[in-house]
């Protein structure tokens, strides 16, 4: 099963895909930028010059996500909810996370919360890591910190709500190659699997504000059906969409 996961901009359709023919497929090529990522190479026309298309995959065993966009840049992660890591949770936030990444975990007593909440972790960071096109080797994840800024002034780490939280990163350590003009939006997937995206923050947009993200869902079968999935129960969102 694939999710097609796509930006609606304010000046583009999320029929993102679409060429409106102009474009033969055939003509679309990929490259890796220096650290890996795949990117789509486009051959110009000299009629029509294509708009940027951004993407981004990710998948499990079960599942296959893959982001979209026009001339942002997006990175995706999805993991099994069911997955537990191999190491006690706390041993792997140590080697991985920052401080106060591991504070906040340590923070939760009943094991299944703490889990959860490293997970949810996890793919935020694996999806801005991604974004960045530097990868986990390029950005370490110890050198970012994200944390959920709740709307009230409650500092007790419940387990978050939409409504709620929404989703921050810290770049101190390193604002040369680990910016923090990103927006992150969480989401379950047919109950199954957490899925994190991360786009490029509009640069007119103050920092402070608050900003939610417009994506459409799709359920893809390849060759056999593409469903739009927004709206439904098989698309719970956790924090940052419209």
């Amino acid at each position: 099963m694939c999710y097609t996961i796509s930006c609606v901009g304010q000046d583009h359709s999320f029929k993102i895909l679409d060429t409106d023919c102009k474009v033969n497929p055939r003509l679309f090529k990929f490259r890796k930028n220096r650290f890996g990522k795949p990117e789509v190479e486009h051959q110009n026309g000299c009629l029509w010059v294509p708009p940027s298309l951004q993407f981004n995959i990710s998948h499990t065993s079960s599942m296959i996500a893959c982001g979209v966009t026009v001339d942002v840049p997006i990175g995706i992660d999805i993991e099994e909810k069911r997955r537990k890591p191999v190491n006690n949770i706390l041993s792997l936030a140590h080697r991985y996370f920052s401080p106060y990444e591991v504070q906040y975990l340590a923070s939760f007593m009943d094991p299944e919360s703490r889990q959860s909440e490293f997970l949810r972790l996890w793919t935020l960071k694996e999806a801005y890591v991604k974004a960045l096109g530097r990868g986990f080797s390029g950005a370490p994840f110890r050198d970012f910190t994200i944390r959920f800024e709740k709307s009230t002034d409650s500092v007790v780490p419940e387990r978050p709500k939409s409504e709620e939280f929404r989703i921050m990163i810290d770049t101190a350590s390193d604002s040369e190659n680990l910016t923090a003009n990103w927006q992150f939006a969480l989401v379950e997937l047919s109950g199954s699997h957490l899925a994190a995206i991360c786009m490029e923050k509009d640069e007119n947009m103050p920092g402070t504000e608050q900003v939610f993200l417009k994506l459409k869902v799709w359920k893809t079968l390849p060759f056999v059906e593409d469903k739009c999935m927004s709206q439904t129960d098989a698309v719970i969102n956790i924090s940052g969409l419209c």
